[in-house]
């Protein structure tokens, strides 16, 4: 019966990681959702402005 065992834990665990290899491989869900990418273009428009004037360099300053 140990034996039974010690085989059965291998062909168990061997299934396991092919049931979760085949679950982690599965192609991502299509979100499609419009107003989460509305949203995310305004984030990177407003990341990309300046909100500062010009730069002025470590050494130059007052």
């Amino acid at each position: 019966m140990a034996v039974l065992a010690w085989l059965g834990i291998p062909v168990v665990a061997g299934v396991v990681a092919v049931l979760w290899a085949t679950w982690a491989a599965r192609p991502p869900k299509a979100t499609g959702d419009g107003a989460s990418l509305a949203e995310h273009q305004r984030f990177t428009a407003a990341m990309e402005r300046s909100t500062g004037g010009p730069r002025v360099p470590d050494g130059q300053r007052r």
